[in-house]
């Protein structure tokens, strides 16, 4: 599966130098939009609301969220929601279950694999998986020269 291309400000973020990415080259901002976080919906279950408002204040803090990516972190956060169930439900009845043919894996750990593929793809949309995170740690502050190796020091 190829590699999502990171939006404009995630690229910054990680940069070497104001106005580039990690490898140095320019980075062209995109469309000036208008960087006001989305209202979670309505609709979203108890523990996708919750996960939005887990992650909302730091996405916004970082400017990485539009209004228009409102439906992009609903879907995010009801895969966690989903990923959450079917754990929940793993522990309580456990990884196998009795059949006709046999021992059988749980329904349940196919939903939290599937859940849980869903949601890391959302999630390095916005910066949200650890080496993403990592990224913007080593992203914010300095031009990071020091710890690259293949940056001309002499």
């Amino acid at each position: 599966m190829a590699k999502a291309p990171a939006p404009a400000a995630l690229k910054l973020i990680t940069g070497r130098s104001p106005g580039r990415d990690s490898g140095g080259r320019k980075v062209n901002p995109g469309p000036a939009f208008k960087r006001l976080p989305p209202e979670a919906p309505e609709w979203l279950s108890p523990e996708a609301a919750a996960e939005w408002d887990r992650v909302m204040p730091e996405l916004s803090r970082l400017d990485l969220v539009k209004e228009s990516d409102r439906a992009a972190l609903a879907a995010y956060c009801e895969a966690w929601a989903v990923f959450v169930a079917a754990t929940r439900t793993i522990q309580a009845e456990g990884l196998t279950i009795e059949a006709r043919q046999g021992t059988l894996a749980h329904p349940a750990v196919a939903i939290a694999r599937n859940a849980g593929r869903e949601m890391r793809s959302w999630a390095t949309h916005f910066g949200l998986t650890p080496s993403t995170e990592q990224a913007l740690a080593r992203g914010g502050g300095g031009d990071g020269d020091e710890a690259n190796p293949f940056a001309g020091g002499g």
